[in-house]
Formats: C-alpha cells, structure tokens, sequence
C-alpha cells in the first residue's frame, strides 16, 4: 500500500524552520489520528454498536463514564473518548499554526477549516445519536444524515491534508482554467461514490445476505429495504468513477516534472486505485465482513487524500 507520507517526504520539500518541519510532522500524524478514529467509528457501525450509550449524548447512558458497560457500549464509548482527544489534537493545530505563521498564511486557512469541520463532525455524530440514527435503525432519513456525515468527514481529511501539505511549504492553490474545473468534478465524483458506499455498507450490515445469489436477489426485490435496493448502485458507480479517476491520473502525470512529487501522488493514485477496486470485489465476494469493510475504508480514505494531493499541485500558484 503506498504510504502518501512517506512519498511526501521522500520529494524533501524544502520547509524554512526546524519548527516548521516540525509543525509538519504534526500536522500529518493528526491526519494519520483521525483516519484512526474514522475507522473506529466505521468499526462501530459495522458492529451495531452506534446505540451502546443509547440516545445520550455527550453523556454515556446517563453518567459521564458508563458503570458495569456491555461490549457495545466499550465500543461507543471508545469512539467519543479518541474524538475529544481528536478535538484536543486539532486545537493544538490551530494554536500552533497561529502562532508559526504569519497572516493570512494558507497553513492558517488549511488549520482552521479542519477546526471548523471538526466540529461540525463532532455535532453531525451528535445528531446520529440523538436521532437515533444508528444500531439496527433502517429509516430513509438514516442516508440523509448518514450522507452529510461523509460528505464532511472527507471535507475534514482534505483540510488536514492540505494543512499538513502547505506546511512542508508547498505552494498554495489558485483556481483556473481546465485544470480547477477538473479537480472539482473528480473530488466531486469521489464523493458521491464515497455516499454510495456508506449507504451500501450500511445495508450489509442491517441486512446481511447468506449468500451471493440471495444478496443479488434482495437487491432486485421491490418489497425490500431501501439500503438493500441502494447497495447495487455502488458497483456501478464504483465502476464508472474509477475510469474517470484513472483517465484524470494519467492526463495529470505529464504535466508534472520527471520524477516529481506530482508525478510520485499521481502513481499513488494508480496504486490505490487499483488496491481500491481489488478490496472492493473482495469485499463483494466475502459478503462485507467487518475486517473487509474496514480494509475497504481506509483505501478508500488514502485515494481521497492522494487526489486532494495531486489537485493541489496541479493548482499550484
């Protein structure tokens, strides 16, 4: 699996400051923390784990910490323990940015956007929970809030990146040309491709098949459950936005220096692409099992993170 950090590091940036390589540094181990804690959250979905503080929140069933806690609560609970560590983290950012920088320097702006989003996660899970969005819940409202949640988590990942990014003192973006509008529509397919696939993962979890025929035929079946009969657009969609994610790779690799950095994220982006729709057809075949679904997500998180990477120096000012 191409490590994005390291390939980072191995184009040696040039940063001016001993402490502005160590903001860096930072700055990428808070964005390797909350793929962490994105996972978690995702781990507890998958296990049905969402309602173990039930509709309480930021108090878990009542108390600040839960008394004799069942499996699922531990999992829950986890979860909102590394997310207020997660804020802490991100706080420090900010400060540290405000303090390193100067105004109105990009770090700052890539700073306080993941501040601003992380809050909003933070509430968006909030929202989950109160509205009894999680566990075993199959309502249709379910994708509205289950869709807004992704949509930011992938906008909180972007800001971190570039946050980490603008402080190993790469140059800012400006938007223009082809080249803006080509970036737009690709992180704009990604993120509908990302709703589809948290929908789908969803319904394998409310709704798990037995087999590959049955599954197939559930998908089909006009009486069943929304998710189930939503779950069979993600491979289409998949199929569709990995060619064209493939076809904005390749058109990018020429404009970028022989062996340069441009040029090392967008073979990442071959890379995960290619692992991605691997780990997808596993994930199919295997019938979602948790790992799988887990494995799946965290490619799937680094592909975003390397396209965010590769429109940002093909935007360069």
């Amino acid at each position: 699996m191409p490590d994005l950090a390291s390939a980072a590091a191995g184009a040696a940036p040039v940063v001016s400051t001993s402490r502005e390589r160590r903001f860096a540094i930072f700055a990428w181990a808070v964005l390797a923390y909350n793929l962490a804690v994105i996972l978690w959250g995702a781990y507890v979905r998958a296990t049905g784990s969402g309602a173990g503080c039930g509709n309480h929140w930021p108090l878990c069933n009542g108390p600040v910490t839960p008394q004799t806690p069942a499996g699922a609560t531990i999992i829950e609970f986890t979860h909102r323990v590394t997310s207020a560590l997660d804020l802490a983290l991100v706080a420090a950012l900010v400060v540290w940015a405000y303090r390193l920088y100067p105004k109105p320097h990009r770090v700052r702006l890539g700073a306080t956007l993941s501040a601003i989003f992380l809050v909003t996660e933070a509430l968006l899970g909030a929202a989950l929970v109160l509205l009894n969005h999680v566990a075993r819940n199959a309502s249709s409202s379910r994708a509205w809030s289950l869709s807004a949640h992704l949509i930011n988590t992938l906008t909180l990942l972007a800001s971190l990146a570039l946050t980490a990014w603008w402080g190993m003192g790469r140059p800012a973006v400006r938007l223009r040309g082809r080249a803006a509008w080509m970036a737009g529509l690709t992180l704009g397919v990604f993120a509908v491709l990302g709703v589809s696939g948290a929908i789908a993962a969803l319904g394998d979890t409310l709704f798990p098949a037995s087999s590959l025929a049955a599954g197939f035929a559930r998908d089909f079946d006009p009486s069943a459950n929304l998710f189930v009969r939503l779950r069979v657009w993600h491979p289409l969609i998949a199929a569709g936005a990995g060619v064209w994610v493939l076809y904005y790779a390749l058109a990018a690799i020429p404009a970028f220096a022989a062996g340069g950095l441009g040029r090392r994220l967008s073979y990442a982006v071959l890379a995960l692409l290619g692992c991605q729709l691997a780990a997808g057809a596993i994930n199919l075949l295997l019938l979602a099992p948790v790992a799988m679904q887990l494995v799946h997500l965290l490619l799937a998180d680094l592909l975003w993170i390397a396209l965010v990477l590769v429109s940002a120096e093909r935007l360069r000012a």
